[in-house]
């Protein structure tokens, strides 16, 4: 497994080694110990979701508040999407930072979101099976979020305007300044 750092402190880039012959493929998609001494970061994952989404569905910017704070390790069984991750923590020396990465079922890559940032994803394929596991239950009275076009993040979601497809309530969610105090 091959681990890169990301411009966010703590955020990283997961790459399995992939065995692939005639028959398919194997591949070991997480090893706690690998994980922990290329990381340095000891999540103790205790929930994993699963998401089914059609191309365009633009889900985020999410996180869960204080003592609910989630640390995910997301990866795409199907599809295809762009991840994107915001560090949202005001002492970090990355706050305010954003990493995007192209997630896939062919390429296999994951991405490590550490506590205390915001998380999104937009499907690029016809359709994405988006799995991450998380280091704390979710928490209805913690979630938190940021609208997805922000313009202090200027993200490029790829996909133009009129293609995505949001949910009235992630269409809601305040700009960055309203939702974490600076």
């Amino acid at each position: 497994m091959e681990i890169r750092k990301t411009e966010i402190e703590g955020c990283f880039i997961l790459e399995p080694r992939v065995f692939e012959d005639k028959r398919g493929y194997f591949m070991e998609s997480y090893n706690q110990e690998k994980f922990e001494r290329l990381t340095g970061a000891k999540p103790f994952f205790v929930q994993d979701n699963e998401s089914l989404s059609l191309k365009g569905v633009l889900r985020g910017l999410h996180f869960q508040k204080g003592e609910h704070a989630q640390a995910k390790l997301v990866r795409v069984l199907d599809g295809e999407v762009l991840d994107v991750a915001v560090d949202i923590r005001p002492n970090s020396k990355t706050f305010g930072k954003v990493v995007t990465t192209l997630l896939s079922s062919n390429n296999k890559k994951q991405m490590f979101v550490p506590r205390g940032c915001a998380h999104g994803f937009v499907t690029l394929s016809d359709t994405a099976k988006f799995s991450y596991k998380c280091d704390n239950f979710y928490n209805a009275e913690s979630e938190g979020g940021i609208i997805y076009n922000d313009p202090a993040f200027n993200i490029d979601w790829i996909l133009n305007q009129e293609d995505l497809i949001i949910s009235e309530k992630d269409i809601a969610l305040p700009a960055f300044k309203e939702a974490v105090p600076h």
